[in-house]
């Protein structure tokens, strides 16, 4: 079959290797110069000298199984690519939780019990609420109603444990605040990283650019099996026609079918100007609402973190909760990055106050900015009770992504596995 797959982030990638590896002839339409949408390198200067940034701060963890197989499947060396951790979160002062350095040999659930108990900074009562909490999830298999939220399920702990564990973990994987974060995606989140397979809670952090690290190789493959990708090439318009479907950029194509891995609200204007009858998938796509992810890079001369990464105390007037120190993980010396999940306010304000925030919490000064990245539609709002839109459009059109329905939040897996699973549904 000849294949549109519109779009080149890590759902379309994914898509397009496995319709190839399926034996289908598949066209890959990206409207950036870079392939990887919102997960991909963006061009600075420090110091005068080019370097590569992302557009946000991506973690991967050690039960991205799909991922992590198609990264090896195209020839990605993942130990280089990636530095494996223990799930640490830590703050500068020490406190905060680090699981045992053996976690990938130690069976789940012991390794996050071990963890728990011997967290840094935490009281006996913030320990064993949290034991208590833990328990009872498994014991009702990680199921809860539609409409709880993070903040509903974890009713019977301390503010200690909810403010140093719960919502950094929620806000880092669901990039909602627990308040509004869907109860149901967290506990799939936290079954599968830490109650799964051994392992699963581990923090792959990437020492790559987010092109280079699944992306370019996926385009490299499928240009070898004689698909090279159309880069710079947005697509105008689709519309069914007898053979299957008319795709329009510069020029127009046939194809039997259309895979849409582009972001909802561009796939959302295709379908609702290709005529074709899709009303309550467009309604569903249209009402997502959406959460902005900052990321705030910095150069501190001379001066680096203890760690790769350590958490953050957040606040209003100090939005971090999360900072990288990327000379640790292959990038410059220097070289900062401080993320804001859920972020709210200006590009200025945010950096200002990042920058008395690493004063402050950090004891870092002089800090010069190098590049402030807000990404006003980062993810989809992951609230409960989210009926998020089905793969399926119409006859020959499907869409993938990681807003598409599905088990996880806006995460790399499940735009990995949304791809994935469009590609298996062509027909």
């Amino acid at each position: 079959m000849k294949v549109a797959i519109v779009g080149a982030g890590w759902a379309g990638c994914a898509a397009a290797v496995e319709a190839t590896r399926l034996g289908h002839q598949a066209t890959l339409f990206e409207a950036s110069r870079t392939a990887g949408g919102r997960a991909r390198r963006v061009a600075a200067m420090i110091s005068g000298q080019p370097v590569a940034l992302d557009n946000g701060q991506h973690i991967l963890i050690g039960a991205y199984s799909e991922t992590l197989r198609l990264m090896n499947d195209l020839g990605v060396d993942v130990d280089a690519s990636l530095l494996r951790l223990p799930l640490t979160l830590r703050f500068p002062d020490g406190s905060g939780l680090k699981l045992p350095q053996l976690s990938a040999h130690i069976p789940a659930p012991l390794d996050a019990f071990t963890g728990i108990l011997t967290a840094r900074g935490w009281s006996w009562a913030d320990k064993l609420s949290l034991l208590k909490v833990a328990l009872d999830w498994q014991l009702k298999r990680f199921q809860c109603g539609p409409g709880q939220s993070v903040t509903d399920l974890c009713k019977g702990l301390t503010p200690g444990a909810m403010a140093s564990l719960i919502e950094p973990l929620c806000v880092s994987a669901l990039n909602t605040p627990a308040q509004r974060a869907s109860g149901q995606v967290f506990l799939r989140v936290m079954r599968d990283a830490l109650f799964s397979a051994s392992g699963g809670s581990n923090l792959l952090l990437p020492c790559v650019d987010l092109s280079a690290l699944l992306p370019d190789a996926a385009l490299a493959w499928i240009a070898g099996q004689g698909s090279p990708a159309h880069l710079g090439a947005r697509v105008q318009s689709i519309a069914p026609v007898t053979s299957g479907w008319a795709v329009t950029t510069d020029t127009s194509a046939a194809f039997d079918c259309v895979v849409l891995a582009c972001s909802p609200h561009e796939a959302a204007r295709l379908v609702g100007g290709s005529g074709v009858a899709a009303k309550a998938w467009l309604a569903q796509a249209r009402g997502l609402q959406f959460e902005a992810l900052t990321t705030v890079y910095v150069h501190a001369a001379h001066q680096h973190l203890n760690h790769p990464m350590l958490a953050l105390h957040a606040s209003a007037t100090e939005p971090a909760q999360f900072v990288f120190d990327r000379e640790q993980l292959g990038g410059p010396a220097g070289l900062l990055a401080f993320v804001i999940s859920a972020s709210v306010g200006d590009s200025a304000t945010l950096t200002q106050q990042v920058l008395a925030q690493a004063a402050r919490q950090l004891g870092l000064n002089p800090l010069e900015p190098v590049q402030t990245i807000v990404e006003k539609r980062a993810t989809f709002a992951c609230t409960p009770g989210l009926q998020r839109p089905a793969p399926e459009v119409a006859a020959g059109l499907l869409a993938c992504g990681d807003y598409i329905a599905g088990p996880y939040p806006a995460t790399l897996e499940g735009a990995v596995r949304s791809g994935l699973a469009a590609a298996r549904r062509l027909h």
